[in-house]
């Protein structure tokens, strides 16, 4: 402004001598005008804050693409997951801030997509810490194996080999009864048929709904992943295609989804139910550990008579078992103490990272609907505001906790 000002003050004085007559300093008008036509600062900021965004987005999901792609299969890998979407949404929040985007320039259909998108995923965190709260409550089980197989006093007597058996049988089944929900798992297809980049005439509504949908393709396939894992069934399973390839998150998202969805209908064409791998560790040691218990308390039940007499002198005495069984006892009790540990680490790590991604997600959610309530008020009477608070607290997020 002050460039242009200033070639004003030079083309007023030229103009003022008599050489010069009415000759103007541009014949052909001001090139700054043409070269930066007006608003176009704003414009260059939007594309950096798309550009950082975005860039930033890559950078991450670079990150996430293990280097072995059997990582993907683990708990640790789903923590650092949802780890991933947290940070987007948080990034999003401060997208929306800085594009000094107010609600009340909104559009009617980026708000329905925002709220509508954020009461889906609140289920969907429901879900995933539903199971992974079940798959915890088999825990207690094995804590109680553990406590029945503490070799460093003595050696388990045959009741407490009994017990450590029948316990061990119990957590096998309990761990490999999937969840039904998550199998079918409505919310998670009902969210990928919101998936699309809607057409917007402001450079802001651009830049916000990029985001949106660039996150939203981020939530869709992680979840879809969980899904998958949870339930030990391929139907969550689905490849996304993204609408445009000029995002500049594209390359690096299609080679993470191209690694786990490879790596994961790898195990189901093998006839392996997919499983994470620190449960499938101790499941392994609690098989072999299982076998060799029953063999160690193997005792048959006294005979009885006609008229139902016990005759305890034909009562098979416990086999007594060997120094290499008994050293392989050993050695899968020690196994199943670290793996149940590790296990029990890996599955209140991700149950945090769930119930912090379901905050920030609430707390997006809620912060929006106030907004709401805070710009609509002016223009309303004392009863319609009224009417407005009581509608928005009625919001599907309040039914989903």
């Amino acid at each position: 402004m002050e460039e242009t000002e200033y070639i004003s003050a030079r083309s007023s004085t030229n103009m003022s001598r008599p050489h010069d007559g009415q000759r103007t300093f541009f014949p052909f008008g001001n090139p700054f005008c043409i070269i930066l036509p007006k608003g176009s600062y704003l414009s260059l900021k939007f594309r950096e804050l798309q550009f950082s965004f975005e860039k930033n987005l890559a950078d991450k999901l670079k990150k996430l693409k293990p280097k072995d792609n059997a990582d993907v299969l683990t708990l640790s890998w789903m923590r650092l997951a949802i780890e991933f979407l947290s940070e987007a949404y948080n990034s999003l929040k401060t997208l929306i801030n800085e594009l000094q985007l107010p609600v009340s320039d909104w559009d009617e259909k980026w708000i329905d997509i925002y709220l509508d998108s954020s009461v889906k995923l609140l289920d969907i965190c429901i879900a995933l810490s539903s199971e992974l709260s079940r798959l915890n409550q088999g825990q207690i089980l094995l804590q109680y194996v553990v406590h029945l197989m503490d070799i460093s006093t003595s050696h388990p007597s045959p009741e407490q080999l009994k017990k450590s058996h029948l316990h061990l049988h119990e957590w096998i089944e309990h761990i490999n009864s999937k969840s039904f929900k998550l199998e079918s798992c409505p919310v998670i297809e009902s969210l990928r048929g919101t998936l699309g980049l809607p057409k917007v005439k402001s450079s802001k509504g651009t830049v916000l709904m990029r985001a949106l949908y660039g996150v939203k393709v981020m939530t869709v396939f992680i979840c879809g992943v969980f899904s998958v894992m949870l339930s030990g069934c391929s139907k969550p399973l689905i490849d996304l295609h993204i609408s445009s390839e000029d995002f500049f998150w594209f390359e690096a998202f299609c080679d993470l989804q191209a690694a786990v969805n490879e790596e994961i209908r790898r195990q189901f064409d093998s006839g392996k139910v997919v499983i994470f791998k620190e449960i499938a560790a101790v499941e392994a040691c609690a098989t072999g550990l299982c076998n060799l218990t029953i063999s160690g308390s193997c005792e048959k039940e006294p005979m009885q008579d006609s008229i139902g007499i016990n005759h305890e002198e034909e009562m098979i005495a416990p086999r007594k078992s060997t120094d290499l069984e008994r050293q392989m006892l050993q050695e899968y009790a020690i196994n199943l103490v670290n793996g149940a540990n590790s296990l029990g680490h890996e599955l209140d790590s991700v149950s945090k990272q769930v119930n912090d991604f379901f905050e920030i997600v609430l707390m997006g959610r809620d912060a929006l609907l106030c907004n709401l309530r805070i710009s609509a008020a002016p223009s309303l009477g004392f009863a319609d505001t009224r009417m407005l608070r009581v509608t928005m607290n009625r919001s599907p997020s309040k039914q989903a906790i």
